[in-house]
């Protein structure tokens, strides 16, 4: 049955007036691919994905990016640019039987009118197994292109399968020109932004707001509107916001901090030096400073775990179980809570032993991949898997260490040409003194083993077990 006129008319009113009372992020949601700021390396002229819109042929897909990106509006748009229906579902509510509807909805528009349908599932990593496999078969014959939006790593979210029939694309946090540009054109316009409240922002709250958005379009724009409308009209009608106003649209006070910039650098490399020098004062000092500066606490994470290979190392094997620990509790729980968990870290890692030991090392490894050949693996500690590969001596002079006294054999583990070299050179710090004393007494066992007395117990060794294969 045919909806009546009146009800028509009822529901575009009702879609108007929506549209009118709806956030200012969703008010200037960009309509067009030309209107859309920022993800040049994805939608970029000359990129795969504008290419695919512009010849109408896109293919399913994932974004994966952080929140206010942009993984929303540029399925809108590639659905308006490919004239594709656009049927959206959130993981968060939406079922089995949504999906169903869907499919039947977008089947019956292939039918009767030969229009393609575009499925957007938001959030898809919040669907389960068995919801993401519902989807695959009208991805797989193409009834439905899918493009599911994610903050998560599909890798690890989304189903192999369905995974494999789907191109992805990342999408990272708006720098800060983007934002400034899509404030701006939300002060500039006069119909669906901000410009008919006459407002005017002061230097410091744009910067402000600009910075502490974290390269969240929808919370820069949403703040925005809540400062413009929280500042009383002047006698011009104008509406002047200040940074104090912006501070508490966004419910957080500016503090010194930019994290892009040099504070962002100065700051983390005050934390850094500060535990290298074993001031646990100083390093939870610099720590809240980048906290209550909005910093990711996950890059603090980060770096908190690298210092306790490069600064502590096997001084104390316990450091990294201490920073990855800070880790898991930052991703499991979020600040404010694990503030204390990272400050734990940091001062654990500031009083314990040091040693850099294990970080001159790689950098000699890496000094030696980097300007020497590629040398080959010697023949000893090849696998022999096939019968061929024995043949031709793989594995052939092979020492099972467990099958010697203390477990120590002479048999060389590095190419020909690196024979003695030597990169790992512990400290007399923490437990590198016992891996010290540990080198010492591996040396003897080797110049033991090559002893004439123990080659010919090795050989007897051999004689005995010549089937042997460890």
């Amino acid at each position: 049955m045919k909806k009546s006129q009146g009800h028509d008319l009822f529901d575009y009113r009702m879609r108007k007036d929506l549209a009118n009372t709806a956030p200012l992020a969703t008010r200037m949601r960009p309509q067009r691919l030309e209107e859309f700021i920022g993800q040049e390396p994805v939608v970029g002229e000359g990129s795969v994905l504008r290419r695919s819109i512009r010849e109408d042929s896109v293919a399913s897909m994932i974004l994966w990016g952080p929140p206010g990106s942009g993984k929303t509006t540029l399925a809108r748009i590639i659905a308006r640019e490919s004239r594709s229906h656009f049927f959206p579902l959130s993981a968060v509510s939406a079922g089995v039987a949504d999906l169903r509807a869907v499919i039947q909805k977008a089947r019956d528009l292939r039918s009767m009118e030969g229009k393609r349908s575009i499925l957007f599932i938001d959030e898809i990593h919040r669907f389960n197994k068995a919801q993401q496999d519902a989807v695959l078969p009208f991805v797989e014959n193409g009834l439905v292109t899918l493009i599911g939006a994610t903050t998560e790593n599909p890798s690890f979210e989304v189903n192999s399968a369905l995974l494999s029939r789907c191109r992805v694309y990342r999408l990272k946090a708006l720098e800060e020109e983007h934002l400034s540009l899509i404030i701006g054109r939300a002060l500039e316009n006069m119909e669906t932004g901000m410009a008919r409240h006459n407002p005017r922002i002061d230097e410091k709250a744009m910067s402000f707001l600009i910075t502490r958005a974290h390269g969240d379009a929808r919370i820069a724009l949403n703040t925005l509107e809540l400062a413009v409308m929280a500042a009383a009209p002047d006698d011009g009608g104008g509406r002047r916001v200040t940074l104090e106003l912006m501070e508490d649209a966004l419910q957080h006070r500016a503090t010194l901090y930019d994290k892009k910039g040099e504070q962002h650098y100065d700051l983390i490399s005050a934390l850094h030096k500060s535990m290298r020098n074993s001031d646990p004062d100083a390093a939870i000092y610099w720590l809240g400073r980048m906290i209550e500066g909005g910093e990711d606490p996950l890059y603090i994470a980060r770096r908190l775990v690298r210092f306790a290979s490069e600064d502590v190392g096997l001084a104390d094997p316990g450091a990294l179980l201490q920073a990855v620990a800070a880790y898991q509790a930052v991703h499991f729980v979020g600040l404010p809570e694990a503030d204390v968990a990272l400050a734990q870290a940091a001062v654990y890692l500031s009083l314990t032993q040091k040693s850099n030991a294990l970080y001159r090392a790689m950098l000699q490894v890496k000094d030696d991949i980097r300007n020497k050949p590629e040398y080959p693996v010697p023949m000893a500690i090849r696998n022999a898997v096939t019968g061929l590969m024995k043949a031709h001596g793989y594995g052939e002079g092979y020492r099972y260490a467990h099958d010697f006294e203390e477990r120590i054999t002479d048999m060389a583990c590095l190419p020909e040409a690196l024979e003695g070299r030597r990169y790992f050179t512990p400290s007399s710090s923490g437990w590198e003194e016992e891996a010290s004393r540990r080198l010492i007494e591996i040396k003897k066992g080797i110049k033991k083993r090559k002893s004439p007395k123990a080659q010919k117990s090795l050989k007897e060794a051999q004689n005995a077990c010549p089937g042997a294969d460890h």
